[in-house]
């Protein structure tokens, strides 16, 4: 019998790295009523992380949802890095005007263990429900990134399992932009869920080949990250944090002019698209102000007819096996 491991409400999340201030500064203000806007649109999963910011998303987070019922909300955070302080610091890659903290690589049990208890202070909460293995990929490590793979598997991981048999957490995973490091902790230890950037979209779908069905056959769920592509289809100009590449930008345009065919918006097709597969526990978009957060809410529960995606896989603009929601009417 397939076990079912925990998943996060969904199918809209938040995702925290935004108001670590990726790429512009996000006020405190700004931060707070994107925050607040997400719960009174019905968001009740959080995810966050040390890196976002360098501690200043998960500070930012905190700040909001200590004031509502622990009970009511499903939190995630990541470990991988721990933050040591640093008054040099002023910015670590995408984010700007950070907290004085630098982030050191660290998948050992030790490190998995200290990261954790930094993060009950940064949030000042006493819970975290969900742990992800954060950023342990070729994208962010090069060859290198097996071995540390394997240091993970034998201390981060083991913490992991150890903190949710205890009851501490409820659920561990891998959070990364590649498929392949969820693949092998399917294969080499007992994840409950993964949350996947940018590898299950409208634009691409890596993981629908072997992912998702090995995530179904074991019970595990995915949350999707970046489900409009760092921005591309969201009206945007980069994929995957960088400048797109003439060939995504074809293909967002031939999938916006099948929308205005029928007269949705691009935004909620990508969005209800990644919620549509069975293993698809939630989507996490990322927000920087309120008005944003409020047009994802509107933009999930906009119909889109049946034909819209007939058209998509009769252009070949999304796979057949694909699956998708069917109209509410």
């Amino acid at each position: 019998m397939t076990r079912t491991h925990f998943a996060p409400p969904g199918p809209l999340g938040f995702g925290g790295a935004p108001l670590g201030n990726m790429f512009d500064v996000v006020s405190d203000e700004t931060a707070e009523a994107a925050l607040v806007a997400a719960w009174e649109t019905g968001v009740r999963h959080f995810d966050t992380a040390p890196h976002y910011g360098n501690g200043l998303s998960e500070h930012r987070f905190g700040n909001v949802l200590r004031r509502y019922p622990r009970e009511e909300f499903t939190l995630s955070t990541k470990v991988g890095r721990v933050l040591r302080a640093d008054p040099s610091v002023t910015a670590n890659g995408p984010f700007v005007s950070t907290l004085p903290f630098r982030g050191d690589y660290d998948y050992t049990y030790d490190g998995t263990m200290r990261s954790i208890e930094d993060s009950y202070q940064r949030l000042g909460l006493a819970q975290i429900d969900v742990v992800y293995i954060h950023d342990l990929a070729a994208d962010h490590h090069g060859p290198a990134w097996e071995e540390l793979f394997d240091v993970a598997m034998n201390g981060a991981a083991k913490a992991l399992i150890r903190l949710r048999d205890e009851g501490v957490i409820k659920g561990w995973g891998m959070g990364v932009n590649l498929t392949e490091p969820c693949e092998r902790a399917l294969e080499r230890s007992d994840p409950d869920v993964f949350l996947l950037a940018g590898r299950y979209s409208l634009l691409n779908q890596p993981a629908l080949a072997r992912l998702f069905p090995m995530c179904a056959e074991r019970g595990v769920h995915v949350v999707v990250g970046g489900p409009y592509n760092s921005g591309l289809l969201a009206g945007g100009k980069t994929f995957e944090y960088q400048e797109a590449p003439p060939e995504m930008i074809a293909k967002r345009d031939r999938l916006a002019a099948v929308c205005a065919r029928f007269g949705v918006d691009l935004r909620s097709a990508a969005l209800q698209f990644c919620t549509a597969h069975p293993v698809v526990a939630a989507i996490i978009p990322g927000a920087k102000h309120p008005d944003k957060v409020r047009d994802n809410a509107r933009l999930m529960t906009a119909e889109i007819p049946d034909m819209l995606w007939q058209e998509l896989r009769a252009e070949g603009l999304i796979p057949p096996e694909a699956s998708v929601l069917e109209a509410r009417i």
